[in-house]
């Protein structure tokens, strides 16, 4: 198959996709499309730990756990979502988002056995994921506990960043394994459709860059019918253009993603007429993690507390908070910019023996500049916790959870940094591989945290002299 027909095959089995994405958002229960969106975040998440080498025993134990995930799913909507959603149809979800991956596993000799191959598949998905749903609904009817889940339209909004943030971590894990040119064209993968490309070929680092070009799929899908859900649901204008511009954003983040490995539009795999770009790399990781504080903010702007929310008057300097609250992921902002050239920069050693080449500029500026940002998360998080302690439990939540969050980024901090000057020789520890990675995944924890102080300072504290009563916010 030419890479120009793998191309367009792909692009008109996405837009078919999207297609019966968009009526599903139409027809089927939010809530039932967000617990079906869930249940395959969770089984791709536990699929990629098991295919990463963890053992004979250990894959197998994650690989069943997979099998359980639309049990799982089944038994929360008749649980927790009984006048919202039905089992079998979040099931019938789960299993139609699967077919996306449907391609990877079929070893057809020939065009009939291949659809035959698919068919059979196509079937077993869906009809196991609806049957293991039922049987968790079944399980679930014994003791419901109706209206324990968030709003449908937040719940599937905390689904989307949930898969985003999968995406990063697969990602911090490309960049730690140097793994990010495995696969040498895009959109395609060694000319095979994206779609299409034999798991049995995802092997060391083309399994790492493949794996995460499918997340990346997942993020894409999950962020059209976020806001197709929101458009249909959502009355505030503001969401519906927030969710709509989250859509935008993650399409600028595929194409960031892909130009980085060929540096130019073009279909070919000769290395010849490529040109790998290290800045879109950087541009790649930094907006990564907007993108993830995007969803998550859009998670909390469709919550019932935003909702019921309005401004109240405290004690406290409302104008101060307000301030620090947009100084600190302003401040983080820069950081992840040091960090991310740091590690995009650094040229890993030849031979045994020999060291990393730093950039020394970006380690120094990312090690001076943490106490600079380190500071700033400390006071904004002390102001907003002081704002929970007068009733402002969202804001005092996010101020706890900056405070958290950078105690254990600053330890994986050191970690990392400790790991990464130890390393000699191109053979990367896995100690190394884990710092580096937690600490940039918990880099976008504290980035996000920090948006949604800042959201939440504004929609709680009032600006300057305004003023606003909520006497029953308190209690929410």
């Amino acid at each position: 198959m030419s890479p120009g027909v793998a191309l367009f095959g792909g692009l008109t089995v996405i837009a078919g996709v999207l297609g019966v994405v968009a009526v599903l958002a139409g027809r089927v229960r939010p809530m039932t499309l967000a617990l079906g969106f869930a249940g395959v975040a969770a089984q791709w998440g536990l699929t990629y730990v098991a295919m990463t080498g963890v053992g004979q025993w250990a894959g197998e134990v994650l690989f069943a756990l997979t099998v359980l995930v639309p049990v799982a799913v089944g038994w929360a909507s008749t649980r927790w979502a009984a006048d919202r959603s039905s089992p079998v149809p979040a099931g019938l979800v789960s299993g139609f988002v699967n077919l996306l991956v449907v391609g990877s596993v079929i070893q057809g000799k020939d065009a009939k056995a291949a659809l035959s191959e698919a068919a059979l598949w196509s079937m077993g998905l869906l009809v196991g994921s609806a049957v293991l749903a039922g049987i968790g609904g079944a399980m679930g009817r014994r003791n419901p506990r109706p209206g324990r889940l968030p709003e449908p339209v937040c719940l599937f909004a905390m689904v989307t960043a949930a898969t985003i943030f999968l995406l990063l971590i697969t990602g911090g894990l490309v960049t730690g394994l140097e793994a990010g040119l495995a696969v040498p064209d895009w959109p395609n993968s060694f000319g095979h459709n994206m779609l299409l490309y034999p798991v049995s070929e995802m092997k060391e680092g083309r399994y790492y860059e493949h794996a995460h070009r499918l997340f990346g799929m997942l993020v894409g899908l999950s962020s059209f019918t976020l806001a197709a859900l929101c458009w249909r649901h959502e009355s505030r204008p503001s969401v519906r253009w927030a969710a709509s511009t989250l859509l935008l954003m993650v399409c600028v983040q595929g194409l960031l993603g892909g130009l980085r490995v060929t540096g130019m539009f073009t279909l070919s795999q000769d290395p010849s007429m490529l040109a790998p770009s290290t800045l879109l790399a950087i541009a790649h990781g930094i907006f990564g993690q907007i993108v993830f504080a995007t969803a998550a903010w859009i998670a909390a702007a469709t919550s019932a507390s935003w909702r019921s929310a309005s401004m109240r008057p405290i004690t406290l300097d409302a104008t101060g908070i307000r301030l620090w609250s947009l100084i600190a992921p302003v401040v983080l902002l820069l950081q992840l910019f040091l960090g991310a050239a740091y590690r995009h920069l650094q040229v890993s050693p030849s031979a045994e023996g020999e060291a990393i080449r730093h950039p020394i500029w970006a380690m120094h500026g990312h090690l001076g500049f943490s106490v600079v940002a380190l500071i700033a998360v400390l006071i904004a998080a002390s102001r907003m916790s002081a704002a929970g302690r007068e009733g402002l439990r969202p804001l005092g939540r996010a101020g706890s959870a900056m405070a958290l969050i950078v105690a254990i980024q600053v330890g994986l901090g050191l970690v990392a940094l400790g790991a990464v000057l130890m390393r000699r020789g191109p053979a990367i520890p896995l100690w190394e591989l884990l710092s580096t990675s937690a600490h940039q995944a918990t880099g976008a924890l504290l980035l996000m945290a920090a948006v949604q102080g800042a959201a939440w300072s504004r929609r709680l504290l009032p600006a300057g002299d305004r003023a606003a009563v909520t006497p029953a916010f308190a209690k929410a």
